[in-house]
């Protein structure tokens, strides 16, 4: 039988749900686990992770809204991220990890052989944290590191912090989509960004939606896409003091060099995605059934493939 999917969202989770979660994980039947938003007891939580330690199939895990509340439990996360080897994206976005919680998380972090997508959006994060996560972003050629980064909602922290990502993606030759949607950037940290994006050699998709830019970032952005070439594809500007003329020229230019892209043969291979960010459900409506030890379970599992590009395309 192919791995399935397992996707609960907002419920208490009984004990039997909970068996059902680490049978699945133990006989390496699940592919993607998200528990979005679910209320557990500790223990249950723990039971949960010593079992996604040994997973081999489980490649999406969605632990948003919540899930991991405590150090404890960061804890159990990052000695079960120790062991497992197949985890591709993690997905924490609405967690109180703090500075100290990301450190309790980083050294399995940095050492996963497979993690590719990281969700750390609303997660009370600041300047220690970026440091942390620049770690995850090496240098052209040095390492393998994330190809999708969400770090929306964290206005802890300063633009010291913003400056510092901005140098580590220039000089990472892996991020594809960055995520930075709902933080207090300003129009200062959006020009770091501009250069930035005209460094990196892979950067598709940047959302800086209501991060408070002015026509000023929109012009220097405008400026950058005009006259340098870049792979950018998609950058969000809604919910900013941007005239929609602006933002138009821009999108025009993208969808230009798109275009330009497409009748050159090349543009079929790269796809803009956004999977796990809130509130993003990754439902699949064909072949999928109610947890039969428990008829009243909210667990829905799922045998149809989940269809992620990224996922396949790390498995080529």
């Amino acid at each position: 039988m192919l791995p399935s999917s397992i996707q609960i969202s907002g419920e208490p989770l009984s004990g039997a749900e909970v068996r059902d979660i680490c049978r699945g994980l133990r006989d390496n039947a699940v592919r993607l686990l998200s528990l979005r938003g679910c209320r557990l007891c500790d223990r249950d939580f723990g039971r949960i992770c010593r079992a996604l330690a040994g997973a081999t199939s489980l490649a999406q895990l969605n632990l948003n809204l919540g899930v991991v509340s405590s150090p404890s439990r960061i804890k159990q996360l990052a000695e079960a991220l120790r062991t497992n080897r197949s985890i591709q994206s993690l997905f924490l976005h609405g967690s109180p990890l703090t500075d100290a919680g990301l450190a309790l998380l980083n050294p399995a972090l940095a050492l996963h052989p497979a993690l590719v997508a990281l969700d750390l959006g609303d997660c009370m994060l600041g300047d220690e944290a970026i440091n942390l996560i620049c770690g995850l972003l090496p240098p052209d050629g040095a390492k393998s590191g994330l190809k999708e980064l969400t770090l929306s909602a964290n206005p802890g922290i300063t633009p010291k912090g913003w400056s510092r990502l901005a140098i580590a993606v220039a000089h990472s030759s892996q991020v594809r989509v960055l995520n930075l949607d709902y933080n207090p950037l300003g129009d200062h940290v959006a020009g770091m960004l501009a250069v930035a994006v005209a460094s990196s050699r892979t950067l598709e998709v940047l959302d800086l939606e209501g991060t408070g830019l002015t026509n000023q970032s929109a012009q220097t952005l405008l400026d950058m896409v005009e006259n340098y070439p870049t792979a950018l594809r998609s950058l969000v500007l809604a919910e900013n003091s941007i005239s929609p003329e602006l933002q138009q020229q821009i999108c025009d230019l993208l969808s230009e060099g798109e275009e330009e892209e497409e009748v050159a043969g090349g543009a079929g291979d790269t796809q803009e995605r956004e999977r796990g960010r809130e509130p993003a459900a990754h439902q699949r409506s064909s072949g999928s059934w109610m947890c039969p030890s428990d008829p009243s379970s909210q667990m829905v599992l799922m045998t149809s493939g989940l269809g992620d590009s990224l996922l396949a395309e790390t498995e080529m």
